[in-house]
């Protein structure tokens, strides 16, 4: 694995909007690929959600969740510290757990990844949306976002669309400011349990995605149109 700084990524900041996380960058402030997914999200997943809530109960469901946030920034922060030669060490049980997690993620999935061109990357589309992807560069010969993930148990490919949606939405970025062609996307996934997985989305299906996002983009911004018309109603009520 090689270091090739080809590309002068933005520095941004972070802001919650309404409720939903947002970038600053170059002046503007952009929803994040997260909030776009989220926010379009079909009612058949929302329900889904919303069952496994009921079925387990709340006060589970919200410190299930908090327990995954803090365990994956973790994980990500050891691998953040591998990829930048930065060691990180985390003593508690939960940041020992994920130092296993990237050991395991390192053994049997950066192996393929020739060469770094940024880490913990900010990208966006202007006007449009932004996020950040843990690695752009070469992985296993082809230009690739790779993402990191981790999870409670093992996943199965079609559980995992908004992953690679996710992947499509920085690629589409990262090709329209930087003039690339990345047509490839990496999850590199650990379980609690150490289990690894690796899904890789290409060419077609990858431009599929594309397509998926943008019609998300255009239907996100159609509902805040919506919200704001609504609110506007609202306040005109009131006087």
């Amino acid at each position: 694995m090689i270091w090739n700084k080809r590309f002068i990524y933005p520095r941004s900041s972070r802001s919650i909007v309404m409720g939903r996380r947002h970038y600053d960058i170059d002046n503007e402030k952009l929803p994040s690929v997260t909030t776009i997914l989220s926010q379009t999200q079909s009612e058949e997943k929302r329900k889904s959600l919303d069952n496994w809530k009921a079925r387990v109960g709340a006060q589970t469901a919200e410190r299930i969740k908090n327990i995954s946030a803090m365990r994956g920034t973790s994980m990500h922060t050891y691998l953040e510290g591998y990829l930048t030669d930065q060691k990180h060490l985390d003593l508690t049980a939960l940041g020992q757990e994920a130092g296993r997690m990237a050991d395991v993620v390192i053994r049997s999935g950066l192996g393929d990844l020739e060469e770094v061109w940024g880490s913990e990357v900010t990208l966006y589309y202007p006007g449009l949306y932004a996020g950040a992807t843990d690695v752009v560069g070469i992985y296993d010969g082809k230009e690739a976002i790779i993402d990191f993930k981790q999870t409670n148990k093992p996943k199965q490919r079609e559980w995992i669309d908004d992953y690679f949606t996710q992947l499509a939405a920085y690629a589409m970025a990262h090709n329209y400011v930087y003039g690339t062609k990345i047509q490839t996307g990496v999850i590199l996934m650990c379980s609690k349990d150490c289990f690894f997985q690796k899904f890789e989305v290409s060419d077609k299906e990858f431009q599929g995605h594309m397509h998926t996002f943008l019609k998300k983009v255009e239907q996100y911004y159609a509902n805040c149109t919506k919200d704001k018309e609504g609110q506007g109603t609202k306040n005109d009520q009131k006087v």
